[in-house]
């Protein structure tokens, strides 16, 4: 019996179920210093000076004249220092760095900013600078609108979103005798903060080393921020020539790091009395904060998620990312779909009531099925989408609920969606993955740049292995993904891990499996010592994009999802209360059934909490409750119960019929859940649905 398929046991869970596993603050080297950042306090401005209001004797000082290249953090562009010179951007922009032995001493450090405010942009929607910006058409839209019987008109919003992950940032540089630098730290992607690096330093890449260390949680906080982080440690360990551990409090990584994009999305959609789509106007306005940083590909996602899981032969879809000066905003989970799936989903809704017509039913007769095409010009090969809704209404009982809840305070509501598996259009053809595997005297050795933050991978890149490959579970190590020692697979980001890496190793371990004839791993590294093969990504067959217009394959597939929220309302406190979500998702194949009910109810849980609790306040451009004692988050006693159905649909081109699966499960709680509150008769068009955001609607309630 294969193992691909079976719930085996995590891998990593031993050493942190014991607590062996070793976290960047477990670990110690030999005279490391500590380290702290010292940061703006005003949203936009100048720095005209610095004072140092202690004894600097002990100490290690960095500013931005001790960068030895160039004075930015890559991204996908170089707009964003790595230290502030003069121009102020963002509160808790980071000026000055200090390092020293002794932590009291180190924080007892005063240090005096001279910084001269202007009038900061804090509305994307006033901002006149866009980070990006993209359109989408298909169709004739005007025309169609014309020619619709009904047109409905809606505004939504989302707040921002911190990513709370269980460990915060952590960096630790130590300087090599080389003249380079080794990071250890709490990251998603090696390569990235490689390449950061080298630029910062400017440093060849051959000195510039990556270790990930055991990562407590990542959700996409930790993909591109620590570029940010491992920059301000290297640049201290290098000056100091002592290894330097730079730990962020969760108040500063609060404060300082990424959130999910607040947004905006405003519809016009057009249909006839029958409830046929005709045509859909939708523009995207995300915050993208000071800086680039990701989103581009973030505003990217969200567009191209817009129009849902719905045909229309007239689309037009716009979007853009403004700058304003508040903290970047990056990737978290989802990046961009949810917001323009939770703005579409609740417009479905209100389009229903327009026609009279079931939600459901409205849902029916628009869903995308096999052969019908997106926005972009895209065919569908497959699509589950009406599987997974009809699957959805007979599990939960939506029907039924329905008509017996009315008048009492008890909603159900739903929300169908879909998201891209992998990189965007020529994305991953661009990045080339390369994986590799080792025979070693043991087995074989999966060398890859993926992290485990927590998902699983090890575990579920090793059972693609041992079954490819014929060998026992027990036979497959997973190297450290060391950029000194594994070859570049791509970041683990965009539901990419278990399809497009795991889909090259069982290729790889295919041929190995062929190079071996006979004999086991084990037994061929004996006879003729260490073996290695490397395999790069190959495209599936068929797809075609094209990045200047905006046509083509956006994704080699996609997951589809159905979701139906239970609601209960308190009318005296406007509390809304999830009480049970049914979730079915379709991801291909689930390659370990356990950890993929993992990833949906984690998923689902971090979308209950965006829908209800999760309000991210903002004043004067920084974050005003960046404390876990009014910032909530779901607790077990706050979750509603999950139910989760997988639909098997093995995709052809994932590891053994597998697509990605990691953020589709975000896409679902928002909507169904606002719409489970419209079934009560409250137009709630914003996330979070906090009690006043509630209150406020029940003020239109009959």
């Amino acid at each position: 019996m294969g193992i691909v398929g079976l719930s085996v046991p995590r891998v990593d869970g031993p050493a942190k179920v014991g607590g062996t596993a070793r976290y960047v603050d477990d670990l110690v080297f030999p005279g490391m210093l500590h380290a702290r950042t010292i940061r703006t306090t005003i949203p936009h401005g100048r720095l005209s000076g610095i004072r140092l209001n202690f004894d600097p004797a002990g100490f290690t000082v960095v500013d931005w004249r001790d960068i030895p290249g160039r004075n930015c953090t890559l991204h996908i562009t170089d707009d964003q220092p790595c230290l502030v010179q003069d121009d102020i951007r963002h509160a808790a922009e980071p000026v000055l760095l200090l390092a020293h032995e002794d932590r009291d001493s180190l924080w007892s450090a005063h240090v005096e900013l001279m910084q001269e405010r202007v009038e900061p942009v804090l509305d994307p929607l006033t901002a006149s600078h866009n980070h990006a910006h993209i359109v989408i058409r298909d169709g004739d839209v005007e025309r169609g609108l014309r020619a619709s019987a009904v047109v409905v008109e809606g505004e939504y919003r989302t707040g921002a979103q911190e990513h709370t992950y269980i460990e915060t940032h952590g960096i630790i540089a130590v300087p090599e005798s080389s003249g380079g630098v080794t990071i250890y730290g709490s990251l998603q992607c090696p390569y990235y903060v490689h390449h950061a690096l080298a630029n910062l330093l400017g440093l060849p890449g051959e000195l510039v080393r990556v270790v990930p260390s055991v990562n407590g949680g990542g959700f996409g906080g930790k993909e591109d921020y620590p570029s940010v982080i491992a920059g301000h440690a290297a640049l201290l360990a290098l000056k100091a020539k002592r290894p330097v551990k730079l730990i962020y409090d969760r108040a500063e990584d609060m404060l300082a790091t990424t959130k999910r994009h607040p947004s905006v999305v405003r519809h016009r959609t057009g249909v006839t009395r029958a409830g046929q789509l005709v045509a859909m106007a939708i523009e995207v306005i995300l915050d993208g904060g000071a800086y680039v940083t990701l989103s581009p590909v973030v505003l990217s996602r969200a567009c191209l998620h817009a129009q849902g899981a719905y045909r229309c032969p007239n689309v037009r879809i716009e979007g853009r990312a403004a700058m304003t000066n508040t903290p970047p905003n990056g990737a978290f989970r989802g990046f961009g779909a949810p917001q323009t799936q939770f703005a579409l989903e609740v417009h479905m809704e209100r389009i229903a009531e327009a026609l009279g017509m079931d939600p459901a039913k409205l849902r029916l007769r628009n869903v995308l099925r096999a052969g019908d095409r997106t926005a972009t010009g895209q065919v569908l090969r497959d699509s589950t989408a009406e599987t997974v809704l009809r699957q959805a209404l007979k599990q939960s009982g939506w029907r039924r609920k329905r008509v017996a809840w009315k008048g009492t305070n008890r909603g159900i509501g739903l929300a169908l969606f879909r998201h891209g598996a992998g990189f965007t259009g020529s994305g991953e053809v661009r990045l080339a993955s390369r994986c590799t595997l080792t025979t070693t005297a043991q087995g074989v050795r999966i060398r890859v740049a993926t992290t485990e933050i927590g998902q699983g991978a090890t575990t579920v890149l090793a059972q693609i292995v041992a079954d490819a490959l014929g060998v026992p579970m027990e036979e497959v190590a997973f190297s450290v993904p060391d950029t000194a020692d594994v070859p570049n697979s791509g970041p683990t980001v965009a539901s990419r891990t278990v399809m497009v890496v795991g889909g090259i190793l069982e290729r790889a371990a295919k041929s190995l499996r062929e190079q071996l004839g006979a004999l086991s791993p084990a037994e061929h590294f004996a006879q003729h010592g260490e073996t290695s093969i490397t395999r790069e990504y190959q495209q599936p067959p068929g797809l075609h994009w094209d990045d200047d217009t905006y046509r083509g394959d956006a994704y080699a597939t996609y997951g589809w999802g159905c979701d139906v929220a239970e609601v209960e309302y308190d009318p005296v406190t406007y509390a809304a209360v999830a009480t049970k979500l049914t979730a079915v998702q379709e991801f291909g194949r689930p390659v370990n059934p356990v950890l993929a009910r993992g990833q949906i109810e984690g998923g689902s849980a971090q979308g209950v909490g965006w829908a209800l609790i999760e309000d991210v306040v903002m004043q004067d451009g920084a974050m005003a409750n960046a404390q876990l004692t009014n910032y909530t988050i779901p607790t077990t006693l706050d979750m509603p119960r999950v139910e989760t159905v997988m639909v098997e649909n093995p995709f052809p081109h994932g590891a053994f019929g597998a697509k990605g699966l990691g953020e589709l499960p975000m896409n679902g709680p928002g909507p169904a859940i606002v719409n489970a509150l419209r079934h009560l008769g409250l137009d709630v068009r914003q996330l979070p649905a906090t009690p006043e955001c509630v209150m406020e609607a029940s003020r239109g309630r009959a």
